[in-house]
């Protein structure tokens, strides 16, 4: 009967694992070589389009910066690439039913509890970091990221980090870290 009461425990803290981690997915031209990418820039007229506050903007280009500033990458008025972001979000409602456990029963008395219903709302985000060559305006090298977001301004900048962290990881791609 114990099991039975640690079953809505397990289930929430497996969903609150679950929620934590971030899937990365990249996409590149391999005929790009990206040894040839040593400087980059913001490209303004993309990122203004991005429908998310200017707050959260300046987080991600932040992110993006101190990422890029840490793999030897400088920011220039002359750029090799260009970076742009877009994003998606999408809500998430999980319901969790809890059927088990001793409670009243019928006519008062003890018997089988009644079910219990938790809901559990939250948002998936997706940001797209693009790398554009300059020379010739191709994108050459896209990284996704996607997780759960947060509303807490502390733990959302930190998870904006987090997330362009994951995902500037795979640049350059693995085919050109020799």
């Amino acid at each position: 009967m114990k099991i039975f009461k640690l079953l809505p425990v397990l289930a929430l803290l497996i969903a609150f694992t679950s929620c934590s981690s971030i899937n990365v997915a990249v996409d590149y031209d391999k005929e790009a070589n990206f040894e040839n990418y040593k400087t980059f820039a913001f490209y303004k007229p993309g990122i203004d389009k991005v429908e998310i506050s200017d707050l959260d903007k300046r987080r991600i280009l932040k992110a993006i910066d101190q990422e890029l500033t840490a793999i030897g990458m400088v920011k220039s008025e002359n750029p090799d690439v260009l970076i742009n972001i877009f994003t998606e979000e999408q809500e998430n409602i999980n319901i969790y039913q809890n059927n088990f456990g001793w409670g009243w029963g019928p006519g008062w008395g003890y018997g089988w509890g009644m079910p219990m219903s938790q809901v559990n709302r939250s948002v998936e985000g997706s940001l797209f970091i693009d790398f554009i060559d300059r020379n010739n305006n191709q994108l050459v090298w896209q990284g996704l990221g996607t997780g759960v977001l947060s509303l807490d301004m502390e733990r959302k900048e930190e998870r904006i980090k987090e997330i362009v962290s994951e995902i500037l990881k795979k640049y350059p791609p693995e085919a050109d870290k020799k």
